[in-house]
């Protein structure tokens, strides 16, 4: 009799001791991350350096996208108290072969998770190289009010004091945020919390490498609080290109003694939009202007950018956008006017006025 009263305990602890590695860590999963009312977070792994591990080639030397997304996640101390997360991978790689195939995967796979009320927010891991660009994208073609927050890091995850988990903590905790609806897609790092449209990548290594130029940030995040600094704002949004291709457009970088050849290069070659990365004002040589004047009567649109990094390039100051038909960025750098471009051409948006005016919107 004493048996059969032990027996049930004996064979408890057994299934414990026997449980394969899978179970285990879903088991261990379900404990750390109980089911209760904690808001749902849909994780978009695409790699980067917060993915990455060191290599001894050099003192700051990783590999990219080394380590998954689930690998990723377990490595934050107290972020399952925030919010029911799951994972996916989207990719894993370095954020300098980031492509529009992926910015279509992202923003179809945000879509389909919210029109299913699979997640109440999104958070993308992602390189910091080409990460305003993807944030870009996906602010103009989401539109959605749940907040999408993107996050990485300048450490890879094996570095001494690596960054990515206190901005992986942070990322989560501004997305389950109420104030973080509303308010397009999000960049939080070093705990600034950054929007899309006007967020670059201002230093090659540092770890406050974000900044929002001309505007500043929208708001601070640490682990205990998130403070918003601006009221939510009105978005672009574009439709998604249906057969996922973007009409090429080439970023032309302007400097001195700069004659038209790779003007007329992107023109043989089938650009149906030119950014230039211009001097000062976005300003190119007369030669280089007369180049331009030939792309646009072949049909090709041209918008006016800056290499400077600062500051608005206006309209009609010392280019005459009018007479030439150009474009002129305002706030947008070159990478993000590129992709404002290529989705308004994808929409069949070519008229410079009609373009002039979307690049005029939201700054």
């Amino acid at each position: 009799m004493f048996f059969l009263r032990v027996l049930p305990f004996f064979l408890a602890a057994l299934s414990v001791v026997t449980m394969s590695p899978a179970r285990a860590r879903a088991t261990d999963m379900q404990a750390r991350q109980p089911q209760t009312s904690l808001p749902r977070v849909l994780v978009l792994a695409t790699g980067g350096t917060i993915s990455g591990k060191a290599d001894t080639r050099s003192a700051i030397g990783y590999d990219a996208g080394a380590v998954t997304g689930e690998q990723l996640i377990a490595g934050v101390p107290g972020v399952e108290k925030l919010a029911r997360l799951k994972v996916e991978q989207i990719s894993n790689i370095a954020s300098q072969n980031m492509n529009s195939q992926v910015w279509f995967h992202l923003a179809e796979r945000i879509h389909e998770a919210f029109a299913r009320n699979e997640a109440d927010a999104v958070v993308i891991t992602h390189g910091t190289d080409t990460m305003e660009e993807t944030a870009f994208f996906l602010d103009i073609v989401t539109g959605d009010s749940r907040p999408v927050v993107l996050t990485g890091a300048m450490r890879p995850s094996t570095a001494i004091s690596a960054d990515g988990p206190a901005n992986m903590y942070e990322a989560v905790k501004v997305a389950t945020s109420p104030q973080a609806r509303n308010r397009g897609v999000l960049v939080v790092l070093d705990d600034t919390i950054h929007a899309a449209r006007w967020v670059s990548k201002t230093h090659t290594t540092a770890l406050e490498t974000f900044r929002s130029r001309n505007a500043g940030p929208v708001g601070m995040a640490d682990p205990a609080n998130v403070r918003f600094f601006t009221p939510p704002r009105a978005e672009i949004h574009l439709p998604l290109s249906q057969n996922h291709v973007l009409p090429r457009v080439e970023i032309i970088y302007a400097h001195a003694d700069m004659d038209a050849d790779q003007i007329d290069e992107a023109v043989k070659n089938g650009a149906r939009g030119i950014v230039i990365a211009g001097m000062g004002d976005g300003n190119v040589s007369e030669e280089a202007l007369s180049g331009l004047d030939r792309a646009v009567k072949a049909g090709v649109v041209v918008v006016r950018s800056s290499r400077v990094g600062d500051g608005f390039v206006n309209r009609n100051v010392e280019v005459d956008d009018d007479r030439h038909e150009l474009v002129a960025s305002l706030d947008l750098n070159p990478q993000k006017a590129r992709i404002l471009l290529q989705l308004l051409l994808a929409d069949g948006r070519n008229a410079p006025t009609d373009i002039q005016k979307t690049f005029g919107r939201d700054y």
